[in-house]
C-alpha cells in the first residue's frame, strides 16, 4: 500500500480529535472507511498507531512519533501550496484551558502574540482532557489546575491564587472588618467548584447553617461573579478568577479569619521534545508573561 497524503491527514485528523468517528464526520466518511484505512496504514507501518476504547482512540508512543514527522510534512505541502498562491504560510499553535479561565487566558495571549508569526486555535475543556491532549500531541499548551505529574508531560505553576470569600460591595457584611464562618452561613451562599477542597467548605459551612437554605455549588467562576455582584450571594471562589471584577470595584472580599488556606495553582502543560520547536517556546515565555502579571496582581499591597 502506497501512503497517500489523504492517509497522512487521517492519522493526523483521528490522532487530535481522539475519536474514528469523529475524524471520519469531519472528512465526510464513514467510521468503517476510518477503520479500514487505519488498519492498512498499521499494517503497512509495522505498528499499532491507536489503541480503541469505547470512547475513541488514543495515540500509541510509535504513532506519536511518527506524527511529529506527518506534521512536518503536512506543514511544508501547506506551505509549499500557500507559496505559489502568493500568500505567506504561518505554523499554528493549538492552547487548551478550563471554560474557568478563559477570560484571564485567551485575550492576553492572543494580545501578547498579536504580531507574532504564528496562527493560534483556541481550545476549552477540563484539565484531565486538556492533559491528555497535550500528551497526545493536540495541543502544543494548556492551562491546568493542581494537576498531578504525568510521564511526558511538564508541569509549570504560573500562580498560586488563595481561596476567597466575595460580595457585592453593597451587601451588609461587606463593611465589617472580621468575619468568621459562622458570619456568613446563614447567608445566602454558593460556593464555585474548585476541587474536592470544595466540598470541604460546604461541610463546614453546614456546621454552622441553621437557616434553611439550600447552599448551591456553581460554576463557572463568571457565575459565581454574577451571583455575587447580582443576586446578593456570597460566593468562595479563586481570587484570581475575578481579578478584573476586584479591579473595578464590582465585588469586595470578606475577611473572614478562619477559612482555610485553600490555593488553586494554574499551570501550564507542555511536552518538551528533543528537537528545536520555535513556536512553543515562543508560546511558554508567551504564558510566563502572563503568569507574572498574575502574581502581581496576586501579590497583598
Amino acid at each position: 500500500m502506497s501512503l497517500l497524503i489523504s492517509d497522512l491527514e487521517l492519522l493526523r485528523d483521528v490522532a487530535e480529535l481522539g475519536s474514528f468517528s469523529r475524524a471520519a464526520a469531519a472528512r465526510g466518511w464513514s467510521q468503517p472507511q476510518v477503520s479500514q484505512r487505519v488498519a492498512l496504514l498499521e499494517t503497512t507501518l509495522g505498528v499499532p498507531l491507536f489503541q480503541r476504547h469505547r470512547r475513541g482512540a488514543v495515540a500509541t508512543p510509535a504513532c506519536l512519533t511518527y506524527l511529529d514527522a506527518v506534521r512536518r510534512a503536512l506543514s511544508e505541502l501547506d506551505a509549499g501550496k500557500l507559496a505559489i498562491q502568493g500568500s505567506a504560510a504561518l505554523p499554528e499553535a493549538r492552547v487548551g484551558c478550563p471554560p474557568s479561565l478563559a477570560p484571564l487566558v485567551f485575550a492576553p495571549l492572543i494580545a501578547v502574540l498579536a504580531d507574532a508569526p504564528l496562527e493560534l486555535y483556541c481550545h476549552t475543556d477540563h484539565s484531565p482532557e486538556l492533559m491528555e491532549r497535550v500528551l497526545s500531541g493536540r495541543l502544543k499548551l494548556a492551562f491546568v489546575f493542581n494537576r498531578p505529574t504525568i510521564t511526558g508531560i511538564h508541569l509549570e505553576v504560573l500562580a498560586s491564587s488563595p481561596i476567597v470569600a466575595l460580595a457585592a460591595p453593597t451587601h451588609p457584611l461587606a463593611t465589617r472588618s472580621q468575619l468568621r464562618l459562622a458570619d456568613v452561613a446563614n447567608e445566602r451562599v454558593s460556593p464555585q467548584w474548585w476541587g474536592h477542597d470544595a466540598d470541604a467548605l460546604v461541610r463546614l459551612l453546614r456546621q454552622h447553617r441553621r437557616a434553611d437554605l439550600p447552599l448551591h455549588i456553581n460554576q463557572p467562576a463568571t457565575t459565581a461573579c454574577d451571583l455575587a455582584r447580582s443576586h446578593g450571594f456570597i460566593v468562595f471562589m479563586p481570587r484570581i478568577a475575578a481579578l478584573d471584577e476586584l479591579d473595578r470595584g464590582e465585588l469586595a472580599p470578606l475577611p473572614i479569619c478562619d477559612l482555610p488556606d485553600w490555593r488553586w495553582e494554574v499551570m501550564m502543560a507542555y511536552r518538551a521534545g528533543k528537537r528545536p520547536d520555535a513556536t512553543r517556546e515562543l508560546l511558554l515565555a508567551s504564558a510566563r508573561e502572563i503568569g507574572a502579571r498574575w502574581r502581581a496582581r496576586l501579590s497583598p499591597g
